[in-house]
């Protein structure tokens, strides 16, 4: 198996590759004056299982463009399987036409990286489940909850009862990503959930409200759980809602902290004791904050390419 990465999270590549005790693949990759970029395979990947690692976050386009073009060297030098590991799967929000005249966007990318020559695609926590119909290539929703929920369980200490404890989902697109934590977090199915009604505007970007909570939160600590972080609207208003329902204490469990400009100073200043996320994308110097816990997805990642290379 030979392991590549772009240039949008070499750090994450990096800590892959050591813990499966091999070097990444080495790649030239050239940004030229007019924002167009060339991709160059320097070594030999004839007949060999290819793995690339690129999340396709912010800038969204660059680095979805970089994944296609390393895909294509590949292909042009004979790999013989090409396999996408991207952690943030940019476009996932845009899975479907919420007003006339609009793009399926997620629609276009699937074709993008089928069209490519990609035989297999993994990414971490989709936004719904339901897109991974999309593909027709073998595509596989790997998730982040194994590794973060015995992160957030030492952190709330073995003197907390599971009783006390309610998983909250900050929209009703999301019950199954809670429930899917939940059972990560208690190791069986046996436990206590809420839900907000969230409204959502269409005509104005990240604008959204929390208009109600389904399930008894009174003197509980509340575990939101969600698959990204934007603007920090949704999570804080859910928060916030928590709260006014007799919530003792809110915490967050958010796969990808993609965070817009003032939005770590936000949430820091926010209701929630803790935000815990992961490394899907890297994080900025900037976006760093008291509250915010990062776990690592390298060893999810490890794992899974140790059994598909077996």
């Amino acid at each position: 198996m030979k392991l590549f990465s772009g240039t949008a999270h070499l750090k994450l590549a990096q800590e892959v590759a050591q813990l499966l005790h091999v070097s990444l693949g080495k790649a030239e990759i050239v940004r030229f004056d007019d924002s167009e970029v060339k991709v160059t395979i320097q070594e030999d990947v004839k007949n060999q299982l290819c793995v690339v690692i690129q999340p396709t976050c912010n800038p969204t386009d660059q680095n979805l463009m970089e994944l296609l073009l390393i895909c294509d060297a590949l292909k042009r030098s004979e790999a013989q399987k090409i396999v996408a590991v991207i952690p943030l799967f940019g476009y996932a929000r845009q899975n479907a036409q919420h007003r006339p005249g609009e793009c399926v966007s997620l629609h276009v990318v699937v074709t993008f990286l089928e069209a490519v020559g990609f035989n297999e695609v993994y990414t971490f926590d989709l936004h719904e489940e339901a897109s991974s119909g999309i593909f027709s290539v073998p595509f596989q929703n790997l998730t982040v909850f194994s590794e973060a929920a015995p992160v957030v369980k030492k952190y709330l200490g073995d003197t907390i009862q599971n009783e006390s404890i309610v998983i909250v989902t900050p929209d009703q697109e999301g019950i199954e990503r809670a429930r899917n934590f939940g059972e990560s977090f208690f190791g069986d199915d046996s436990f206590s959930t809420a839900t907000v009604n969230k409204k959502r505007d269409v005509d104005k970007i990240h604008q959204s409200e929390a208009l109600a909570l389904y399930g008894d939160v009174t003197d509980k600590t509340c575990i939101i759980v969600d698959d990204i972080c934007t603007s920090g609207g949704t999570l804080i208003h859910a928060a916030e809602l928590c709260l006014k329902n007799g919530a003792k204490r809110v915490l967050s469990v958010i796969t990808h902290h993609d965070f817009g400009s003032g939005v770590a100073q936000i949430i820091q200043n926010s209701v929630l004791e803790a935000f815990f996320t992961s490394n899907t994308i890297p994080l900025k110097q900037a976006d760093t904050f008291e509250k915010l816990h990062e776990i690592s997805i390298a060893p999810v990642i490890a794992l899974f390419l140790t059994k598909i290379n077996s």
